[in-house]
Parts: structure tokens; C-alpha cells; sequence
């Protein structure tokens, strides 16, 4: 089923970060910010504009962490790095916190430049596979009768029609093969040992990476210091609850990790203030689930109905699946806690308070 990322929630009341390093470096250059730790920022092609790579100097070779939307653009900049970084020395292996496109878009493109292994999670790596097989095939019915459930109109229904199966456009092939990440195991890159703390809500088992002497730690999408990571439900588990998953991740991190590091988040700049983040995180989606279980007391809703309780702004067709993924999280979490039920008539999907 059709998987589409990015992140559409501007988080309120956010707390005071620190933003140590300063402006970011200019697409297709590396910038070093610890030693043999480079900083990368290429452009993406989705109303949120860029996203920040990971380059890790690894004796005889180089580990790459994210590797940006497959796109001639991006090919051009990672081009260029090869040439003025690398020293000569090849990418050894290439590390995808998860599966979306911006993040694993190019993998399969570098590791067969340099015949380097794709590491990530399990759950990651199955679901891009499946999430590529898409390409070229029709939008299944259970999708159209998820998002017709939703509140979506024709219109919408058939922009989803010809739009499914983009996912794969965005990602180049990717490897047959892959080494498996799990939580809890160390890496070692440039001798030094990077610890794998996974996360879910987001993506299905999101990898982070910890250097705990260098107080580094790549998050991915899992914490993002000016925006809130997209949750969603999507047609192929339309009963889930990624944001009761999100909400956990969130929760460990906060137990597992000090808050003295320097946060490399996939968007934005580099932060310290984890803790805090975190600590906001949870609270805004928590506020969240408060305003729309009110929406739900004042009558039942469809998730469309729901976007005025979420969003500071109005949802365009640009941003409509995920809008609609994340009111049914929202309400799917409510309904996990006793707090609401699903009623379906005609076809709709209404949500009332339990």
C-alpha cells in the first residue's frame, strides 16, 4: 500500500533549544562537526525542503547515514562529496534509519557505486520492498474504502488512484540483500562504537544511532526539533496505533538516552535539549488526543472533521493522506484507551466519544 512521508505538524509551545553549529552547510558540501563526523544537507522535492545526511570516516572507508530522495539532483551533489571528501577512501557501508524515500532513496544507488552493504532494521527494510512493489500496480479497493471511510470526496479519491504507487519513483533499487540492525547493537565506525536504539510510530522500526564518548546521536526522523514526524495510519492496518507506538519510542528515549547530546536530526539543525524535546513531543500529542476527543463530545465525526483539532493550518490535496493517517492515529489512540468508538454508516466512517 501507498506510504507517502513527511512531517505536517508544527509542534506548539515548543521548548528552548540550543543551536550550536549555526547556519547549515550548502547542499552537495560536507561539513565536519566532531572528528571524522560530516554534516550533509541536500534538497528534497516535498513541501519540506531539505534533509540532513550523515557522512562517518571509518579507517579505510566511509559509512554514509541517510542518503536523500533518488533524484539527478541529489546524484550531483553526492557526486561532489565523493570527490572533495571521501580522501580516496571508498563508502564501506550505507545505514538507513528507515525506510522513506529522503532517507533511503538513494541507498541502493551508492552501495552499488561502491559495492557497499545496506544496513537497517528488519521491519524497515521488508516494508520498502513491499512498499516499491506498488509501482505500476492499480490502487487497491481497500484503499479507496479506507479514505472514502475517511471523508475524502471523488475528487481526492481519484487524485489517490493515479497518484498510488509513487513510492517507488522516489527510490532507487534497491539491494537484494541487507545487514540487519536491531536494538541494542553496537557498531563500530572509525573505532568508536555507535549504539542502535530503535523507535516506532513513524516508520515501523526506526533506527537511531548513539556515540556515547562523542555525545552524537543521529535520530532520524525520531526527534526533530522544529516539527513533529508525521504519524500515521495507512490502508494496509487501518485498526493500528502508531501513536500509542510513537508516544512509547518516545518514552523510551527519554529513560535510555542522556540529555547532554547533540542531537542530528533528519530535518532542521543540529540541537541540544533532548530531554526537553522529547518531554514536548509527548505533551503536544497528548494535547492533541485531548482536543480532539472534546471534537468528538460534541458529536460524531469523520477524520476529515478532525483536521481543525490537529492542524494550524489548512489542508491542501498536497497534504491530505497524511492529515487524514494522522485524525485516524489520533482517534485509533483514543479508541485503544476506552475513550472513543468507530461507527460505520453508508460507507463513513463516524467517531464518537465512548
Amino acid at each position: 500500500m501507498d506510504g507517502t512521508e513527511d512531517e505536517v505538524t508544527a509542534t506548539r509551545g515548543r521548548p528552548n533549544l540550543v543551536y550550536p553549529l549555526g547556519d547549515p552547510p550548502e547542499a552537495g558540501v560536507a561539513r565536519e562537526i566532531s572528528p571524522g563526523v560530516y554534516w550533509i544537507r541536500m534538497p528534497l522535492p516535498f513541501a519540506l525542503q531539505w534533509i540532513n545526511l550523515w557522512l562517518i570516516e571509518d579507517g579505510d572507508g566511509w559509512t554514509v547515514v541517510d542518503t536523500g530522495v533518488a533524484m539527478e539532483q541529489s546524484r550531483e551533489h553526492w557526486r561532489s562529496i565523493f570527490e572533495a571528501t571521501l580522501k580516496g577512501k571508498p563508502v564501506t557501508r550505507v545505514i538507513c534509519t528507515h525506510m522513506h524515500p529522503d532517507h533511503m532513496g538513494l541507498a541502493g544507488w551508492i552501495c552499488r557505486k561502491f559495492d557497499a552493504p545496506l544496513c537497517m532494521s528488519r521491519l524497515e527494510y521488508i516494508t520498502g520492498r513491499v512498499l516499491v512493489a506498488d509501482t505500476g500496480r492499480e490502487a487497491p479497493e481497500e484503499g479507496v474504502r479506507f479514505y472514502r471511510a475517511a471523508g475524502w470526496d471523488e475528487d481526492a479519491l481519484d487524485s489517490y488512484k493515479v497518484r498510488f504507487g509513487g513510492f517507488g519513483k522516489a527510490v532507487s533499487k534497491i539491494p537484494d540483500a541487507y545487514r540487519r540492525l536491531a536494538d541494542g547493537d553496537e557498531i563500530e565506525i572509525g573505532g568508536r562504537i555507535w549504539r542502535v536504539i530503535t523507535g516506532n510510530g513513524h516508520s515501523p522500526e526506526h533506527v537511531c544511532l548513539w556515540q556515547e564518548e562523542a555525545k552524537l546521536f543521529i535520530s532520524g526522523d525520531q526527534v526533530l526539533p522544529r516539527i513533529s514526524s508525521n504519524v500515521s495510519v495507512f490502508p494496509t492496518e487501518p485498526e493500528g496505533d502508531p501513536l500509542a507506538d510513537w508516544i512509547s519510542s518516545c518514552k523510551k528515549l527519554l529513560l535510555a538516552m542522556p540529555n547532554d547530546v547533540l542531537v542530528l536530526p533528519a530535518h532542521n539543525e543540529p540541537f541540544h535539549g533532548l530531554h526537553e524535546r522529547l518531554n514536548n513531543l509527548i505533551d503536544g500529542h497528548e494535547r492533541a488526543l485531548a482536543r480532539v476527543l472534546h471534537r468528538l463530545r460534541q458529536g460524531p465525526k469523520r477524520a476529515t472533521d478532525l483536521f481543525v483539532a490537529l492542524f494550524a493550518r489548512k489542508i491542501g490535496a498536497d497534504l491530505l493522506s497524511m492529515a487524514t493517517g494522522e485524525a485516524i492515529a489520533h482517534v485509533n489512540c483514543l479508541i485503544g484507551r476506552g475513550l472513543a468508538r468507530a461507527v460505520m454508516k453508508d460507507g463513513v466512517t463516524y467517531y464518537e466519544a465512548a
